[in-house]
């Protein structure tokens, strides 16, 4: 950050844009490869070109940006191998449990059904119905186009929603809710799941999100661009335990490549984006769950005005 203050500071106009682009360039050139021995080496790159066969087009996976360029391709795409990955694990466990019978997904936050696009692409001799919930209409909206079912919701309220289904997901959404405890809970004791797939940012140490925040970048907040809770492994475990889950199995997933040179990119992704990504499948279990007395306990508006 010094050294970027005194290019700005100290060269002309036109020269600090000029180094500012090539600088930016080195780091995505840097960035593709760092992805690329990632996968190949975490194990990804066949499912990799599996994912890019069924659903060529991600172009339009959400609903606040565009994923038009080469870099961005490559890490999403990246993202949903080690997503889809551990949502194949979850469906061999179901193997012998299910036989033939129909096997029905709900992928929580959805965007755009390709996650699910995915999954039937993967496994066209499994009878499987999905269904999508995201409190964003346009991407309810999107899904559907597709041909497949989908809710706009708040994930939070799922118990409403009479969702009932043998695998849940959640890729990508858990640091964006406001209260990723009683959702857990919600989804523990109100739903038949049996298996739920989580996926969240990869951290060492947990903070709080809020990063627009941190940069003083005064833009409209929502659910989709703001992270609350960013928490490690060892506290996403917890939080698990605590919310009436047993981690069943779990791996992190690193954007740069541990036996290579490009190592030294972890300090590149920590700095810019994450280091990677934690997943897990997780089991029901209420034995921590039920000892805390207080998750039906909602004061409303009336009642905190009678309290005062």
């Amino acid at each position: 950050m010094q050294f970027k203050k005194f290019a700005k500071d100290h060269l002309p106009d036109n020269a600090y844009k000029l180094l500012r682009h090539y600088w930016r360039t080195i780091c995505s050139n840097l960035a593709i490869i760092s992805i690329k021995l990632a996968i190949a080496e975490q194990g990804l790159l066949k499912l990799y070109r599996q994912l890019s066969n069924i659903v060529p087009d991600i172009t339009h996976q959400y609903s606040s940006f565009k994923i038009d360029n080469k870099y961005l391709q490559l890490k999403v795409r990246a993202q949903h191998s080690f997503q889809i990955n551990l949502a194949n694990k979850a469906i061999e466990m179901t193997a012998i449990e299910r036989n033939n019978k129909e096997l029905k997904i709900i992928d929580i936050g959805d965007s755009c059904g390709t996650h699910v696009q995915y999954i039937k692409g993967l496994w066209p001799n499994k009878q499987i119905r999905t269904l999508s919930i995201n409190l964003d209409s346009n991407a309810a909206e999107r899904i559907k186009q597709k041909g497949l079912e989908a809710i706009c919701g708040r994930a939070e309220d799922i118990k409403t929603y009479s969702a009932s289904g043998d695998i849940f997901l959640s890729f990508e959404m858990l640091e964006h809710l406001m209260n990723p405890f009683q959702f857990l809970h919600n989804l523990s004791e109100g739903t038949d799941c049996k298996f739920l797939v989580i996926t969240v940012p990869y951290l060492r140490h947990s903070r709080l999100g809020f990063q627009r925040m941190r940069n003083n970048d005064k833009i409209e907040l929502n659910a989709e661009n703001t992270h609350i809770l960013e928490l490690s492994p060892d506290d996403w475990r917890l939080l698990f335990q605590f919310s009436g889950w047993r981690v069943e199995y779990d791996t992190i997933y690193l954007q740069y490549p541990r036996w290579n040179l490009l190592r030294m990119m972890k300090f590149y992704w920590s700095k810019f984006d994450f280091e990677g990504f934690y997943g897990a499948i997780l089991v029901r279990d209420l034995t921590w769950s039920n000892l805390y007395k207080n998750w039906e306990q909602v004061i409303t508006e009336k009642e905190c005005l009678r309290l005062q």
